[in-house]
Parts: C-alpha cells; sequence; structure tokens
C-alpha cells in the first residue's frame, strides 16, 4: 500500500469572497514543430489570453492589481517574467503589473489560488490570473534544474515521473486494460464536449497579426482511439524503469512491490501541447461597483508535499487539506477535474474518495486534449466552471499532481 502520510487539517477557514468573472484559454495545439501553435511566440500565446479576458469584460486595465501567470519551463523565449511582458504584449495599462511562478504542472491554478489569496486578503482588487506553456517552442526541461539531475534523484529518492506513474498503479492494483479504458473514455467524452459546444463559451481561437486563424478548436484529440488501438503500443518507462536502474530506486521506500507493472504509454498518458489560459477575478465589492457578475467564488484552495518517489498522489491529501479548510466532505463536490496527467492519477483517485467516474472529467482531460504545463490548471478551472453550469452544479473541485511530489486543489462554488 502506498506510504501516503494524512494529517488533521484545520477546521473550516472563513475569509473574505474571491469571485470568478471570467475564464478563458487557447485551444490547444500539438506541442511540436508541426503543430498549428509552433509559430506563435510564448507572449503572444498568453497575450490572446489576456486580451480576451480584458476585452470580453470591457476592463480599464489600469485597475488591475497584477497578472499572476503560470509558466513552468521559464527558458528562452519564456523566460524574464513572462506574466509581465504578456501583458504588456495584450495592451494592459502599464500599471497593471505581473509575476511568473513555476509549481510546475499545478502553476496554472496555483497563480489562481495566489491570485484569490491576494484579492482575499482585501488590499487587490482585481487580479488576473492564469498560464502559458509552448512546449513546442520551450522544449520540457531546457530550463534545468535539479529535478533532471541524477546525483539529486538518488540523494532525495525521486524517479522520473513515467516511472512514478507505473508505480502508482501497480501500488493500487490498476492494469494495463484499465488504464487504456480510462483513456479511451476521456477521448469519447472530448470529442462529445466539442460536438455539443461545451467548450465554446471558454475557447478564444488565437490569430495571427492580419486576424486570420491559426487554431480555433483542439488540435490535439483523437477521437477515433480504441482499446485495441492502445493495446499495441509499447509502455513508454519500461525500458527506463528496468534496463536503467529507475524501478530498483523505488525499493528503498517501497520493498514490498517485487515489480512495477509498466501500464503507460502515449495513448494513456497526457499529451504535449501549447496553450494559455486566463481567469479573472476580483473582490465582491469591486465587481459590484464596476458592473461585472460573478460566476463563481473560490471556496477554498490547498497545497501539499507527499511522498517523492510515488510522486502523483498529492492530490488525495491536497484535496483533504481543501475539503477540512472548507468544511466540507467528498459528498458535498458535484463535479470533479483531476488532471489526467497519467491514467493512474484520476483513477487513484476515484479508488481512494470513492467518486463515481461520471463525475469526473466529465468533459475529458489531458490525455484527450494535452497537458501545456503551466497553463493546465487554469484550463481545467475554466473547464470546470462550464461543466458546473452546463450541469446546474453547485460545487466544484479541480486537482493536480505536481513533480517531486505536491499537490494543489481548489473548490469552487456557482453563486
Amino acid at each position: 500500500m502506498s506510504m501516503l502520510i494524512f494529517l488533521e487539517f484545520s477546521e473550516e477557514i472563513n475569509m473574505p469572497a474571491a469571485m470568478i468573472y471570467d475564464a478563458v484559454r487557447t485551444p490547444r495545439g500539438k506541442g511540436k514543430k508541426g503543430g498549428a501553435l509552433h509559430g506563435v511566440r510564448p507572449v503572444d500565446l498568453l497575450a490572446t489570453s489576456l486580451r480576451a479576458v480584458a476585452d470580453r469584460n470591457e476592463l480599464d486595465t489600469s485597475r488591475v492589481d497584477d497578472v499572476v501567470i503560470g509558466c513552468v519551463t521559464q527558458a528562452g523565449e519564456q523566460g524574464a517574467c513572462i506574466a509581465r511582458f504578456g501583458a504588456l504584449t495584450a495592451g494592459y495599462d502599464q500599471r497593471a503589473s505581473g509575476v511568473t511562478i513555476n509549481r510546475f504542472c499545478a502553476s496554472g491554478l496555483e497563480a489562481i489560488n495566489q491570485g484569490a489569496a491576494m484579492v482575499a486578503s482585501g488590499f487587490y482588487n482585481l487580479v488576473v490570473s492564469g498560464g502559458v506553456e509552448s512546449m513546442s517552442r520551450v522544449p520540457m526541461g531546457s530550463d534545468g534544474g535539479a529535478i533532471w539531475d541524477p546525483q539529486t534523484q538518488w540523494e532525495v529518492g525521486s524517479v522520473p515521473q513515467g516511472v512514478s506513474a507505473d508505480l502508482l498503479a501497480t501500488v493500487h492494483g490498476f492494469d494495463r486494460a484499465e488504464a487504456d479504458a480510462f483513456a479511451v473514455e476521456s477521448q469519447r467524452r472530448a470529442a462529445s464536449a466539442s460536438e455539443h459546444g461545451r467548450f465554446d463559451r471558454s475557447v478564444i481561437p488565437v490569430v495571427d497579426r492580419s486576424g486570420l486563424p491559426i487554431l480555433s478548436e483542439d488540435e490535439y484529440p483523437r477521437p477515433g482511439t480504441t482499446t485495441d488501438a492502445l493495446a499495441k503500443l509499447a509502455p513508454s518507462f519500461e525500458m527506463m524503469g528496468r534496463q536503467f536502474g529507475m524501478d530498483a530506486l523505488t525499493k528503498g521506500r517501497y520493498p514490498h512491490i517485487d515489480r512495477i507493472s509498466h501500464i503507460h504509454h502515449a495513448g494513456n498518458s497526457s499529451g504535449i501541447v501549447d496553450g494559455s489560459a486566463a481567469v479573472l477575478l476580483g473582490s465582491e465589492e469591486f465587481g459590484a461597483a464596476h458592473g461585472l457578475k460573478p460566476r463563481a467564488r473560490i471556496r477554498s484552495f490547498a497545497c501539499c508535499g507527499s511522498e517523492p518517489v510515488i510522486m502523483l498522489d498529492g492530490p488525495l491529501p491536497a484535496t483533504q487539506k481543501a475539503l477540512a479548510h472548507a468544511g466540507m466532505s467528498i459528498k458535498d463536490i458535484d463535479l470533479f477535474e483531476v488532471n489526467e496527467a497519467f491514467a493512474a492519477v484520476p483513477m487513484t483517485f476515484m479508488k481512494h474518495f470513492d467518486v463515481s467516474p461520471d463525475r469526473v472529467n466529465v468533459h475529458g482531460g489531458a490525455i484527450a486534449m494535452g497537458h501545456p504545463l503551466g497553463a493546465t490548471g487554469a484550463m481545467l478551472l475554466g473547464t470546470l466552471l462550464d461543466a458546473m453550469e452546463d450541469n446546474d452544479a453547485s460545487t466544484g473541485l479541480v486537482t493536480l499532481c505536481i513533480g517531486g511530489g505536491m499537490g494543489v486543489t481548489t473548490i469552487i462554488e456557482r453563486t
């Protein structure tokens, strides 16, 4: 069984409300040179979302207190505080400052949580949060760092994330067929959502300088995916785990696991894509004074560290912590977005909390649509909010696993 340790978290926290006024995102483009968004600079990709959220809400951007943006690979074209220059490129008033943050895969949601905390503190009235990642132009890992350093991996006991995903599946007893079936369902749900216009409220096209569309809908989904087709794919992390010794590194923490079952591959793991997202947050008083109608409020959020070898079960303690802060139980949540970094992550979440699959990722997830690292968390919150409105749901929860063993969770409630 997992060595995940659950702590006693504090009871409900009462804080001023941070309201969600709007959420937009770009389509996700394939994260390679042939992808539709490869020719778009990251700063322009971010500016697309920032401009849209300002235009849709007729914002006086001089009133924006800060622009908080998640971006994981902050190197090259994504370096030098892309939040600030994305805002300037989008035409924001120079008084709207910017800050770029990195909490790996949850950076976009962390940006929203930090923005909400700013508003709830009473020192900020209006914050634009979100994220950006151009994985085709700035490849994952090109910023270097300790997470890629073998010596650090040996010292802290970490292993590559794909091996962690296979370890997570092994610990919780998920097999290849179950993971592939989950992946096919993600594709089906994404295709159905697209066909029925479930993304139309939030997705804004990426256009060139002449205003001509570059990409107007998600490019990555493969709606014809079948379990038979996925069964033909070779496991992506088996060689790394068994022949290069990564499986052996897990023995120090999981000695009872005789052999890791390598079940993940390109078809049941998240896709590499480009994209950006923006979420408009503000105080209830500011919104009322400036004609903004809230769609939801941030009820609670939490971040939590978890065991760094298995790495990907951080959503479990983070969710428990966020629920405790809100004075809620898992049964109080109507819909969930659990990032599909690997199939085993949402499968573990559903098993642990006994949540029905028909309430999780109802419009598909990152297996079907892709995972633009720094933007994904903000995209998921927007997708969740749209799904809540479509289904007349009151409460929703979004959570992501994070490299190095962490989790972030946010609970929202419609107004």
